[in-house]
């Protein structure tokens, strides 16, 4: 006890010119060597001899010591909830907010129909379709038979197109929920994603023949491409694009040794996939003669490193449609196969701008598919 009166002395006795001593004690040491007391003051201590109930004296020190704290310091304290979410998260009471304020129109019912997350169902007749358009035309052509939609947590770039997806969802009575982007990445196998997974019916080629109206079969413009063993899902997908876009009639394929018509193949397409059918041959070289047989103009191509002096090779810049045509397009390796080569009325290339270096005397066959489509389409007859 004595020491500890001594200490308190000798403290205020450091102080006797300070009118008021604003101090914050966290520990006072009962002795040098023995044990401590927490102590906390959050009053002013005044010297004794000091009667005045005035604390706003003038001192030359007056300015008081304020720990530095930040200036959300106190929010914080006070509020612990307050706490800053993390960059690039929606806090859930700010995602409640956000459905709550659309309770009320087809948004908000869209909302009311997402779910918690979950693992998709295991089948051997459903696939994961991946990608903004792949989801919504898949979900808007009615070709493919749509079990759920998975949905990103969180909010992204492109929040109104996955609303209107979602919305689609509805309509079609399709189960939505919310999962993780680790699920998302598990479910479509680490490709590109965007925040939208569809688990759904496959689509296939369609192998029933159906027959061509009058205005197809008598029109200049009538063009089928036909692809000989494409095996390249990415190849693929990029060919049903342009050939979608460039107004080709129909797309037919192999169907033994070219790639299937996958979720991959869809996104590649940027859905085009899921919009155009793809017919499916087992025997291309019955069905060429056929066509052939009935008037059809059969175009084949090669490359530079394919050109002879036999062969009746044409750049396609100078080659024009005068009548419907089959333009034959073959593989990744090989190009078209020796059976097909020998039915093709003509064949067409496409002319180098420059002298090419020995190794890159080639295009990849979907860059191909793009410009032979364009030069045909663009300078036949009646265009």
């Amino acid at each position: 006890m004595q020491a500890w009166k001594t200490s308190f002395k000798v403290f205020l006795a450091s102080d006797r010119t300070r009118n008021k001593c604003l101090v914050g004690l966290k520990e006072l040491y009962l002795t040098p060597f023995t044990q401590r007391a927490a102590y906390s003051c959050t009053r002013a201590l005044f010297y004794p001899r000091d009667k005045s109930d005035d604390r706003s004296s003038s001192s030359k020190f007056r300015k008081t010591f304020v720990p530095k704290q930040h200036k959300y310091a106190a929010n914080r304290d006070d509020n612990p909830k307050s706490a800053k979410t993390p960059r690039g998260k929606v806090s859930s009471e700010l995602q409640k907010l956000r459905f709550e304020d659309f309770s009320e129109s087809e948004t908000g019912r869209v909302l009311r129909h997402i779910q918690t997350e979950s693992e998709p169902t295991e089948g051997t007749q459903l696939e994961i379709v991946f990608g903004v358009a792949p989801c919504l035309l898949a979900l808007t052509q009615n070709r493919r038979k749509p079990s759920r939609l998975f949905v990103k947590n969180g909010e992204g770039p492109q929040r109104e197109v996955i609303l209107r997806v979602c919305q689609e969802a509805v309509r079609g009575g399709v189960q939505i929920q919310r999962v993780s982007k680790q699920t998302l990445d598990k479910m479509c196998g680490g490709k590109v994603h965007q925040g939208l997974c569809l688990q759904a019916s496959p689509l296939g080629f369609i192998t029933e023949e159906r027959p061509m109206t009058s205005h197809d079969v008598n029109s200049h413009r009538a063009l089928w491409l036909v692809l000989d063993g494409v095996q390249d899902p990415m190849n693929l997908g990029a060919i049903l694009r342009s050939a979608y876009f460039l107004g080709v009639d129909r797309i037919a394929s192999s169907i033994h040794n070219s790639c299937p018509l996958t979720p991959t193949v869809s996104k590649a397409s940027a859905g085009v996939m899921e919009v155009m059918e793809v017919f499916g041959y087992s025997n291309l070289k019955d069905m060429i003669k056929v066509k052939a047989e009935e008037g059809w103009h059969v175009v084949g191509t090669v490359g530079l490193e394919q050109c002879s002096p036999e062969s009746a090779v044409v750049p396609c810049s100078d080659f024009k449609m005068s009548r419907p045509t089959l333009l034959l397009m073959g593989g990744e390796g090989y190009g078209l196969s020796p059976e097909l080569h020998q039915m093709c009325d003509i064949l067409l290339t496409i002319p180098p701008r420059r002298n090419l270096h020995p190794g890159v005397e080639s295009l990849n066959v979907s860059v191909a598919t793009g410009i032979l489509l364009h030069s045909l389409l663009s300078t036949c007859t009646g265009s």
